[in-house]
C-alpha cells in the first residue's frame, strides 16, 4: 500500500486537468488503498474520481456523485473502484449503521472516500489524504496528514 503520492505542485488547470490527474493517480494504487478526499463543495472530488475510475480501467461515465446513495461500487476494470459520499453522514455511528465500514475497508478495490470528516473513525489507517482547494489558478489537489 502507498503511503506518499506523486502530485504536481503546480494548480490544476481545469476539469479535464483534475480528471488527467484522477488517471495519473490511479496508476500509483492498488486493491486496499483508500484515498479521503477533504474539499469543499465544487473543488472537483468527483471530477478527480472520474479520471481514477478511467485510470482503473473502469467507464469513467458511469461515475457519479454517490450523495444519496452513499456509495457506488464499479467493477470489471484492472481493480474495482467503491466510491463513497458521506456528505450526509453526521457521525461513525450513522455510517456504521448505514454498512458503510466493509465498504470503506474493502481489500479488493481502491476506495475513494468523498467527506471522510464526517465518519473519520472509521477510516483506515493506511487511508491517504487529500486535499481539495480552489485556488486563483485553479484548483490545487496536495496530500495532507490524516487529522487527529
Amino acid at each position: 500500500m502507498k503511503s506518499v503520492l506523486d502530485l504536481p505542485t503546480e494548480p490544476i488547470a481545469d476539469a479535464d486537468a483534475l480528471h488527467r490527474l484522477g488517471r495519473y493517480v490511479a496508476r500509483q494504487l492498488g486493491a486496499g488503498d483508500v484515498l479521503a478526499l477533504v474539499g469543499d463543495l465544487g473543488t472537483g472530488k468527483t471530477t478527480f474520481v472520474r479520471g481514477l475510475a478511467e485510470g482503473l480501467g473502469l467507464d469513467p461515465e458511469a461515475v457519479s456523485s454517490p450523495t444519496f446513495a452513499l456509495a457506488q461500487q464499479y467493477r470489471g476494470g484492472d481493480v474495482s473502484l467503491v466510491h463513497a459520499d458521506l456528505y450526509r453522514i453526521g457521525s461513525d455511528a450513522e455510517a456504521e449503521a448505514a454498512g458503510l465500514s466493509d465498504l470503506l475497508h474493502d481489500p479488493e478495490a481502491v476506495v475513494a472516500v468523498e467527506w471522510p470528516l464526517n465518519a473519520k473513525g472509521l477510516m483506515p489507517r493506511h487511508a491517504l489524504w487529500l486535499h481539495f482547494a480552489i485556488v486563483a489558478a485553479g484548483r490545487a489537489v496536495v496530500q495532507v496528514l490524516p487529522p487527529a
